[in-house]
């Protein structure tokens, strides 16, 4: 199969998709600000509408392509090999034009701090001092010297003088390894972002539902604060989901959010250990046994692959349009690499 041309309307450019690539990859490799968040076929931010010619869809979740979405013409960018030349268009939202086109900077490692046993705090300023513009929940790409470049989201809010990052070490993985036992406060850091379409839909008027799992707490978060600060007025349901007592973090300052938000409800749920102040049990079991009729709301999930399906799998079942939900799936290198 020699490489096909794809058409991407919102684009209006044609684009050259090699044999062994997908639309969204051949379209990033050009620069194009394709919509996208998991790059695996989960999370559904990729989907678009097949307008001409043909696609293989390679493996994918049914929660991001459904069986009658995929019959009415959607397909996933991130999962389809061009069969034919083709034109595609990536599904809009009324937040698409609040979006910074993704950008490369030199940075410097402003701050470090342990937030658990292995949750480390990461703060990186912009060498030039140049402004950090992002929408909340998005991501960048970093590069540390002599550690693979990785994908973390910001767990701080637009407008700060540095990004904020809270890095999970994964034993064995070579970048957070570095991260933990190298990286020192003066390093140099490239970056690429914003990054992602995980992020907050400021349009949006009905409940708010975040689940987050252990390090998926930063970009749920940062989605937080910001709905709070822009004077957001709809009810926000936080669930945050730990093994034990010490892969909590920061539930002191969603506690003192929700203290002054009437607005803000959080619950931490715990796994693997009894609490006498915590819900025992998997954080999805706790959403469905608390809220009955999601469809109105949106939902923000970010953490590992088996608690993203499993909190679609709930949402779905309550109601929430697949339009709704907003997934940043948090993969390890080895993730990555299957």
């Amino acid at each position: 199969m020699t490489s096909k041309f794809v058409d991407i309307r919102q684009a209006r450019t044609s684009l050259e998709v090699q044999e062994d690539q997908t639309i969204l990859d051949a379209a990033l490799a050009v620069g194009i600000p394709y919509p996208h968040g998991c790059r695996s076929g989960r999370c559904g931010s990729c989907k678009s509408r097949l307008i001409e010619g043909e696609v293989e869809l390679l493996q994918h979740s049914r929660f991001a392509l459904t069986e009658e979405e995929k019959a009415d013409g959607l397909i996933l960018a991130c999962r389809a090999m061009p069969q034919t030349d083709a034109a595609v268009a990536w599904l809009g939202s009324d937040d698409d034009d609040s979006v910074e086109t993704p950008r490369r900077l030199d940075a410097i490692v402003t701050g470090l701090d342990d937030l658990t046993h292995d949750i480390k705090l990461v703060r990186i300023a912009p060498a030039d001092g140049s402004p950090l513009l992002f929408t909340a929940g998005q991501y960048a790409q970093v590069g540390f010297d002599g550690a693979p470049a990785r994908s973390y989201s910001m767990a701080n809010r637009h407008g700060d003088d540095s990004l904020e990052f809270h890095i999970r070490r994964v034993p064995g993985g070579v970048t957070s390894e570095h991260v933990h036992f190298g990286l020192k406060t003066g390093d140099r850091v490239a970056l690429e972002f914003p990054l992602g379409s995980s992020y907050l839909r400021q349009h949006h008027s009905g409940p708010i539902l975040c689940i987050a799992g252990g390090s998926g707490l930063a970009p749920i978060k940062s989605i937080v604060e910001t709905a709070l600060a822009h004077g957001m007025k709809q009810p926000i349901h936080v669930y945050f989901g730990a093994r034990g007592e010490r892969d909590l973090y920061l539930v002191e300052h969603f506690q003192a959010m929700a203290e002054r938000h009437s607005t803000l409800a959080f619950s931490a749920v715990l796994s693997e250990a009894e609490s006498a102040q915590h819900r025992r049990g998997f954080v999805t079991q706790a959403v469905a046994e608390d809220l009955e009729d999601l469809d109105g709301w949106k939902a923000y999930v970010a953490g590992p692959p088996p608690m993203v399906d499993a909190a679609m799998e709930v949402a779905f079942g309550r109601g929430l349009r697949r339009e709704d939900m907003h997934a940043d799936v948090f993969f390890t290198p080895d993730d990555q690499d299957a």
